[in-house]
């Protein structure tokens, strides 16, 4: 069984997730001139328009971010490894990526997008490391 700490980093990312997947399915050009929302032009200063990238990434965005959540509701810590593996897996090089290519955005826009982007990664990583809770069998149950 997962501890309560593991469900809560599962869920707070996988609606993270979800939200930054629903976003470009719904509205691509809205997420390419607007995202995150709060400092517009993230996508937008980082090249031209792609409505088919903008779509795949809301798709794989809103797929791991049900996997999250499910991994949170079902409780087994092998699912929530799992997930957390997949998780890494699309943030690391998402991170290295935009680590190397934000000279071109104003300093408080740096530290955001690579803080933000690191934190994607920092949390997948705690959940792999907390350990799974052990499951405590009741002696009365025990003939």
């Amino acid at each position: 069984m997962q501890r309560t700490i593991t469900r809560i980093i599962l869920t707070l990312l996988g609606l993270y997730t979800l939200v930054q997947g629903l976003w470009p399915l719904l509205d691509p050009m809205g997420f390419y001139l607007d995202f995150p929302g709060f400092r517009h032009g993230w996508v937008s200063m980082d090249g031209p328009y792609n409505e088919h990238f903008i779509i795949d990434f809301g798709g794989l965005s809103l797929a791991l971010g049900a996997m999250l959540v499910g991994a949170a509701v079902t409780g087994t810590t092998m699912v929530a490894r799992l997930v957390s593996g997949a998780a890494l897996l699309f943030a690391v090089p998402h991170l290295i990526y935009h680590a190397g290519h934000v000279g071109h955005f104003p300093q408080l826009d740096q530290v955001l997008i690579v803080g933000g982007l690191a934190l994607t990664v920092a949390l997948p990583l705690v959940t792999l490391l907390v350990p799974g809770r052990r499951d405590v069998v009741s002696s009365a149950a025990t003939p």
